[in-house]
């Protein structure tokens, strides 16, 4: 299924987004269609009355009554129109939101790394500014350039009913047009696809810009860092302007060109006129009507900028929409057990092998700990354990069943995940914590907040629970973020916690009295730890010593020391800046 979707035309592909909403855009399109033949219509009241004027009808009444047809002929134009473009305005909005609500639920169900391989800036230009491009083409050309296509081509045939001659005289500036068009999408796409890349790299230096401010300022990096970002946009801005004007010219030549029906039409039927074997009558009617394609070609030549920047916007969308998902079912049970088995797990990011056959018993109800040196691979297993990753090789089992047959959302009911640099969202402290469990009530959110020990900092913040975090928890100070996270899983309340370097942010006092919080929290629970602090993870039953991606060690504290190995080597150069602290 996924090989068709990737052969489907741009066109194609957008159209079978619409859903339930196709019966919308067939009633616009009927609508347009329409309101186009109402604008074309006068036309041939224009024809009747020029042929009064040759017959030497002199009745005001005759006039005056096609004045007035063709009045409320271009007044139903205008309405057919506006109803029209309502229907697919409806329609269209409601489309991009359910393509937005999509991407990102597609987001949640691809692995992390694919996800944190592309940059916030460039992921909001496809979730945000993209999915906003395909208005054009689903709310206007769809309808419009439809509507218009359809009445020049009814048109141009009845003009060949009337004769064949003039009919052709009516297309001679078409091929001349065409190829002026041709020429001006000719390299499109690669001008295109050069903005695109443009604008991202443009996002990606603003937002770290203003992200990373506070550094640019401390290391005097502003000039530097905004020579870069003026760089990016006068990038941006010149990939748009050589666009431009690498088919200015030709499209030019193509909105001059392709209308232009009466520099064959007038020579050619004033000679077959005066051949006589072109009436007056049809040579009169045959003029009306060639002005009457112009403005439906225009229209339709229009939308050429909208033409040629489709596939590189859909391909965006696309390429998030047909991203490879992590292999999980949609229906099924999470085993009652709670122990885990990791068996030969190797992963690899970037092609990249980090973990080389990682093998462990983790009991349920037992405290595990994961040590080793930056890099080991400590917060990989952590990640694959918690499934924000697929391993490459192996497996990992719950309670004896592969993970990957557990649907998501009941493997997440089990497993309670708290990084170092976990995300607050911009709302209040209280919310933030009951993400945890969105049923939980106010006064179990504030026991949990007493039990994870961040009650009292809480208390003192300027109105308590209620007090907005900013964005990314920006009003709270690292160890604040990190303790409200801690209350968050715990409220939780999952049988399987894990920890990763969760009290990097916090000092010594308040890391002691989260660890005792924590201890208490998950008494009788799996707990997983990751620790830079080794004095914390003493009491472990057993602790599992990580380097370069494979199980150097594990046993308990006093076991790992007595073989004097890595982990007594970390274990005296922690005891070293402890006592020196």
């Amino acid at each position: 299924m996924k090989e068709k979707r990737k052969e489907q035309s741009p066109m194609a592909w957008i159209l079978s987004q619409t859903g339930d909403h196709g019966g919308e855009y067939v009633f616009s399109v009927i609508m347009a269609v329409i309101g186009v033949a109402f604008s074309v219509a006068p036309y041939f009241v224009v024809i009747r009355i020029v042929g009064g004027l040759i017959n030497g009808q002199r009745e005001l009444s005759f006039y005056m009554i096609r004045c007035l047809i063709m009045a409320a002929l271009w007044l139903g134009r205008v309405v057919f129109h506006a109803i029209s473009t309502a229907a697919s305005h409806r329609a269209t909005f409601a489309v991009l939101g359910e393509i937005r609500k999509r991407c990102l639920e597609k987001l949640s169900r691809m692995p992390l790394g694919a996800v944190l391989d592309q940059s916030s800036g460039a992921l909001k230009n496809t979730v945000i500014e993209r999915i906003d491009s395909i208005e054009t083409t689903l709310a206007h050309i769809v309808p419009e350039f439809t509507a218009n296509l359809l009445v020049p081509v009814i048109i141009l045939i009845y003009i060949f009913i009337i004769d064949w001659r003039m009919g052709l005289a009516s297309l001679a500036t078409v091929p001349l047009g065409m190829s002026c068009y041709i020429f001006m999408m000719a390299g499109s796409t690669e001008f295109y696809e050069h903005t695109v890349t443009a604008t991202k790299e443009l996002n990606d230096t603003a937002v770290e810009y203003i992200g990373g401010i506070q550094v640019i300022k401390v290391f005097g990096k502003t000039r530097s860092s905004y020579d870069r970002f003026v760089h990016d946009a006068y990038e941006a801005a010149h990939s748009f302007i050589d666009w431009m004007r690498a088919s200015i010219i030709p499209f030019t030549f193509a909105m001059v060109i392709m209308p232009s029906t009466m520099v064959s039409v007038l020579p050619i039927g004033g000679l077959l006129v005066k051949a006589g074997s072109l009436s007056v009558q049809d040579f009169v009617t045959i003029i009306i009507l060639s002005v009457g394609v112009i403005t439906p070609i225009i229209t339709m030549m229009s939308y050429s900028d909208d033409f040629r920047t489709m596939g590189t916007i859909f391909g965006e969308v696309r390429a998030i929409l047909d991203a490879p998902e992590m292999e999980r079912p949609e229906e099924g049970e999470a085993p009652e057990k709670n122990d885990l088995t990791l068996n030969n797990v190797r992963f690899s990011y970037k092609d990249a092998e980090v973990l080389h056959g990682v093998s462990m018993e983790i009991p349920e109800g037992s405290f595990i700990a994961l040590v080793g040196p930056s890099g080991s691979g400590k917060s990989t297993i952590a990640r694959l354990i918690a499934s924000l990753w697929d391993v490459t090789g192996g497996s990992i089992a719950l309670g004896g069943k592969d993970i990957r047959s557990i649907p998501q959302a009941k493997y997440a009911d089990k497993v309670a995940f708290v990084s170092q640099d976990n995300y607050l969202f911009n709302m209040n402290v209280r919310e933030n914590i009951r993400l945890g469990r969105p049923s939980a009530s106010d006064e179990e959110v504030e026991q949990a907040a007493k039990q994870s020990g961040c009650h009292d900092f809480i208390m003192s913040l300027e109105n308590g629970y209620d007090t907005m975090v900013g964005s990314s928890g920006g009003h709270l100070s690292g160890g604040e973020r990190q303790r409200i996270s801690i209350a968050r899983a715990m409220l939780k309340a999952a049988p399987v916690v894990i920890l990763d370097e969760a009290t990097a942010y916090t000092d010594p006092e308040n890391e002691a009295v989260i660890q005792r919080s924590v201890s208490k929290l998950t008494a009788g629970k799996t707990l997983i730890v990751i620790a830079h602090r080794l004095s914390t993870v003493m009491d472990a039953d057993r602790i599992y010593v990580i380097k370069d991606g494979i199980i150097e060690d594990s046993g308990t504290h006093e076991e790992l020391l007595g073989r004097h190995g890595l982990y007594e080597s970390m274990w005296k150069a922690h005891m070293e800046v402890k006592d020196n602290g």
